[in-house]
């Protein structure tokens, strides 16, 4: 391969290089969603006020215990995330995930709303990455009770 042509080669590879950091940059800078804290909210909301209301956010901390209150004939869900300093009123719509309950940790998605209230799209429960087997009856018990309820 003559000079030239290893030169052109070569801008050829960085020209799609380029293009490709450059959409993958225009991408991410277009989907980009805040993490905040209950309390970096509130230091949010005092610096930057309306400017972050209606925005798209991501909200999380720990569902406070005797907060929840759940709908079901509405699929209306309310809680309040809350960390070691601050907390936020949150409604949620749809049926919560299985785990979900009060004390743990999730990370909700939605918009902050000039009522005060974090109004969630999305609703993730945080979980350790360990498995734990039920509690209770032995896998064999287990089995047994799901060929019984099936006749």
């Amino acid at each position: 391969m003559s000079k030239s042509k290893k030169i052109w080669a070569g801008i050829g590879v960085l020209a799609i290089a380029g293009g490709i950091a450059l959409l993958i940059a225009g991408g991410l800078s277009t989907n980009v969603v805040y993490f905040l804290t209950p309390s970096e909210l509130r230091a949010e909301l005092a610096e930057r006020g309306d400017e972050i209301v209606n925005q798209p956010l991501r909200l999380g901390g720990q569902v406070k215990p005797g907060s929840l209150t759940w709908n079901a004939d509405q699929l209306d869900l309310r809680f309040v995330v809350t960390d070691s300093i601050g907390e936020v009123p949150v409604r949620s719509t749809g049926a919560p995930p299985a785990m979900f309950k009060e004390g743990i940790g999730v990370v909700v998605e939605g918009r902050y709303t000039h009522d005060g209230i974090f109004e969630s799209t999305n609703l993730m429960v945080k979980h350790s990455n360990e498995y734990e087997p039920p509690h209770g009856e032995k896998p064999a018990q287990l089995y047994e009770s799901l060929i019984k309820s099936d006749s």
